[in-house]
């Protein structure tokens, strides 16, 4: 009896390692392709990367990049929610853990303060795909329309936010209080600062915070 014991907990511990070496494993294998894509597309363009080329610079076969990662438009919109994400795989706005602090926050410029680091440092990793999406196809660009525009989403949905501290500016229309967030949280809008004027990117984080507020708070 004791023996049997043992031995089945021995073959459940063996799964459960089993089942975590192999979730570790494709978990390498993933952010091995995103980062030979990132280093590809910067150093070769877009257009000028082979998934054959990607497959030799990530150590894995060509079937295993379309897999894992699909075809290069998909795999350029995961390289894209992996910089927004922080991480190697897309999380949803409600799940990543600066949108929770924000929405735990109940004073409207320490929202906005929180927001500005967490656009400073997603855009310090988009900064380099933002550079490949205008050299790119059609194709690229749609990814990154579509990314804006799930952007210009979420500012309406913290513009509410916003108005329910009561401490927006009296008249503000909530579109307007999205779209002036929207235009200044961009990727393109950092890139204008940051790299081509030489910004720090803590002054950056700094001028939008205290902008935020100066235009959209009472």
């Amino acid at each position: 009896m004791n023996t049997l014991s043992i031995n089945r907990m021995g073959e459940q511990v063996k799964r459960q390692y089993d089942t975590t070496s192999r979730r570790a494993a494709a978990q390498a294998t993933r952010q091995s392709i995103l980062d030979a894509a990132t280093h590809l597309f910067a150093e070769r363009g877009y257009a000028g990367t082979t998934m054959a080329q990607l497959a030799e610079c990530a150590g894995v076969a060509v079937d295993t990049v379309y897999t894992v990662a699909g075809r290069k438009p998909e795999l350029f919109l995961r390289l894209v929610e992996s910089a927004i994400s922080g991480t190697g795989d897309a999380v949803p706005p409600s799940e990543r853990n600066y949108v929770r602090e924000m929405r735990a926050e109940p004073d409207a410029a320490r929202k906005l303060r929180r927001y500005a680091r967490a656009v400073r440092e997603m855009h310090a990793r988009l900064a380099p795909l933002l550079r490949v999406a205008r050299s790119g196809p059609p194709e690229v660009a749609e990814v990154w329309q579509g990314v804006a525009g799930r952007r210009a989403d979420n500012m309406r949905i913290l513009a509410q936010e916003l108005a329910a501290t009561g401490q927006l500016r009296p008249g503000l229309d909530l579109e307007e209080v999205a779209d002036v967030i929207w235009a200044t949280n961009s990727p393109e809008f950092y890139c204008l600062l940051v790299e081509d004027r030489g910004w720090p990117p803590q002054r950056f984080e700094r001028w939008l915070a205290e902008g935020w507020c100066r235009l959209l708070l009472a």
